[in-house]
């Protein structure tokens, strides 16, 4: 009962920061005055639209497919920030499903949600704060997510890492 309510507490505390508290942030920065205000991604809305709805429907595969994985092969949670575990951590590497294209297939498809609102807001402040996001959130996985891999899976892990990029998908699986 109480690994049930940590995987629940996980999922939600999750759901709550990466697909609301995070889309509203860049929501709200989409409209900030700056440099390219008024400035647009796209000017067609039928290529903007269909763009929007693929990397949409990418990112949420992702995240999906990621998060199986992870509870099912990895028997444990992906809501694990800063040292603090939230939800039981894996206890065994995932290298298969969509960790065999990404190291980070869920951060790779909350990136794409994330993008998603740039293409569909037409936001080239957005997509900016985008790229400042994405450099952050790779220093945060270098410093502390790595590490712990690297301490609960050794030498399993550093192999892995070396086959498999950290975010964007090889998508040929080699």
């Amino acid at each position: 009962m109480k690994e049930t309510l940590r995987y629940l507490i996980g999922y939600l505390l999750g759901f709550t920061i990466f697909l609301v508290a995070i889309p509203y942030v860049l929501y709200e920065l989409a409209d900030l005055e700056g440099l390219f205000s008024g400035h647009q991604l796209f000017h067609s809305p039928l290529v903007r639209y269909l763009l929007f709805y693929t990397v949409l429907l990418v990112g949420v595969l992702f995240m999906t497919w990621s998060n199986l994985f992870l509870s099912r092969v990895g028997k444990g949670g992906p809501a694990d920030g800063f040292g603090i575990a939230v939800s039981p951590r894996t206890k065994k590497l995932v290298t298969s499903g969509p960790y065999r294209y990404s190291r980070n297939p869920m951060v790779f498809g909350a990136f794409s949600l994330y993008f998603s609102e740039a293409l569909f807001q037409n936001s080239v402040n957005l997509l900016l704060a985008l790229l400042v996001f994405l450099i952050l959130a790779i220093c945060y996985l270098k410093i502390t997510e790595e590490r712990r891999l690297l301490k609960d899976f050794g030498e399993e892990y550093l192999v892995y890492k070396q086959q498999v990029p950290m975010i964007f998908p090889n998508l040929t699986g080699k």
